[in-house]
């Protein structure tokens, strides 16, 4: 598992070690990390010029050191931005004689000799902000990170400068890094989906800082699988592997259930009771003869796929009546898609709501009286409303994205986010495919924070398994489930 500590929780580790070091010791493990991995990169593309932002505090001084190591490989060139840097790491790189360009703080047009490095740059390391920066930039770093050539490897030293360290603030101006390199403790801003984008392939260097007792985000891996996945035992049956029941469909949205269905089956549940209208039961059994249609005893439900709330007819009506009979069964439920519609208030029994951004937006609209919520605003700081609705509704949220977040209801829980599927994945009828592995799982009794994280992790694998690199379709990735979990489960290889 990856886990994600507050800023106040790192500087404190931090300090801990700091105050058993020599002076500078800590800062000096710091920049051979990050020198050897920019070497590592640089002779992976190539590369023979580097370009060194530094800025105040001991960002820039950890680039400052790397600076000089790398001057022995590398042709290197240092930006200073403003008046203040690392005394140790200045006189470093002037011992070393890297070429120094000095620029004001408030200078948010590049002088002649800095476009020019930056014009001719194979990498850019960015050393301009870290952890203790406020998030976006202004002047000569907003102009040095508008100014990036397209063409150079971006590293930024511990975080993208202009990234809110919290993984809150939307990105605004900021450093957009192909690689973030950082030392021993991963942070929110590296995970978390309103500064991951800018984050880019995360590098962890081990410079002997132990992690705190409690992180913030968490993302489950694949060698987190087998420990939480829900295993048949031999005295198990059909029955104790989990019942599901799903409302989903409609004469207009057929599919959706079958996807739901479909995915719930080969996620491994012991039985799947399908309630829906004729022309969907058919093409449920049609596609999965094992589903058992019409009302009965369950353990869990999955409610929504394919219901539209905007249509009154009898098809529909006899849907959101049964949904709204899930809701009020006590029993644990995965919400999505239409029946959305139908979450009122607080929730007492066990609830995963699995809105996209689009639902979420339209919920929260009509849960917090006098306020209108729009799409953008929650693409933008997806994690504050998600942590609104859980609060609100007492449920666990599941918000749908290319980093989907598990937020659960106690905020001392830590957020999980998951990063695991291919772009390919935003495609009609995947949100269908999610609420059926949720289901399945919750119906094996996980609890809702495990089972909405491990869903997600599977249907993003399931995703790149249906076709490795290219297009794939929501029915394939359902059917992609049982080799996706039977290859997470298979026991790895050791080598003598």
């Amino acid at each position: 598992m990856i886990r994600a500590y507050s800023v106040p929780a790192v500087r404190e580790a931090e300090a801990r070690v700091m105050a058993d070091l020599e002076p500078g010791a800590l800062m000096q493990r710091a920049a051979t990390g990050l020198a050897e991995a920019t070497l590592a990169r640089a002779r992976e593309r190539g590369a023979e010029s580097l370009v060194v932002l530094v800025g105040p505090g001991d960002n820039g001084g950890d680039a400052l050191y790397a600076a000089a190591q790398l001057s022995e490989h590398l042709s290197v060139v240092v930006v200073l931005v403003g008046d203040v840097v690392h005394e140790g790491g200045l006189q470093a790189v002037t011992d070393a004689g890297v070429t120094r360009l000095p620029v004001a703080a408030t200078r948010r047009a590049l002088t002649p000799p800095v476009h020019d490095a930056l014009a001719g740059a194979d990498v850019v390391v960015d050393g301009l902000l870290g952890i203790g920066g406020r998030p976006g930039l202004t002047g000569a770093m907003a102009g040095l990170a508008e100014s990036l050539p397209p063409t150079a490897w971006v590293i930024a030293v511990d975080l993208p400068s202009g990234a809110d360290p919290a993984g809150v603030t939307p990105l605004a101006s900021s450093v957009r890094a192909d690689e973030t390199v950082t030392f021993s403790l991963v942070k929110p801003v590296h995970l978390l989906p309103a500064t991951a984008p800018a984050v880019g392939r995360l590098t962890l260097t081990d410079i002997g800082v132990p992690a705190p007792e409690t992180a913030v985000v968490e993302r489950l891996t694949p060698e987190d699988v087998p420990s939480r996945w829900p295993l048949p035992g031999p005295t198990d049956d059909k029955y104790s592997r989990g019942v599901l029941g799903v409302v989903a469909g409609s004469t207009r949205y057929p599919g959706a259930a079958v996807l739901a269905v479909t995915a719930a089956v080969e996620t491994g549940a012991g039985m799947v009771r399908y309630v829906g209208p004729e022309i969907a039961s058919h093409q449920v059994l049609n596609a999965v003869p094992e589903a058992v249609p019409g009302h009965g005893r369950v353990q869990t439900w999955v409610i929504g796929p394919g219901i539209p709330v905007d249509e009154n007819t009898s098809d529909v009506r006899r849907q959101l009546d049964a949904c709204r009979s899930a809701l009020a069964s006590g029993l644990p439920c995965v919400v999505d898609a239409g029946a959305l519609d139908l979450i009122e208030g607080p929730r007492e029994g066990p609830t995963l709501l699995t809105p996209h951004a689009g639902e979420l937006a339209r919920l929260l609209s009509r849960l917090e009286q006098g306020r209108v919520f729009h799409r953008n605003q929650i693409s933008a700081a997806p994690l504050g409303h998600a942590r609104r609705l859980a609060e609100i509704t007492g449920a666990t949220v599941l918000l749908k994205g290319a980093n989907t977040l598990v937020v659960s209801p106690d905020e001392e829980v830590p957020v999980r986010c998951q990063a695991d599927a291919p772009s390919w994945l935003a495609t009609a009828g995947a949100g269908d495919v999610l609420a059926g592995v949720a289901g399945a799982l919750v119906a094996s009794g996980l609890d809702l924070l495990d089972a909405g994280a491990l869903a997600a992790l599977v249907h993003g694998r399931a995703a790149h398994a249906a076709n490795p690199g290219g297009p794939v379709r929501a029915l394939a990735v359902a059917r992609a489930i049982p080799r996706t979990v039977a290859a997470l489960l298979a026991p790895i290889p050791t080598t003598r």
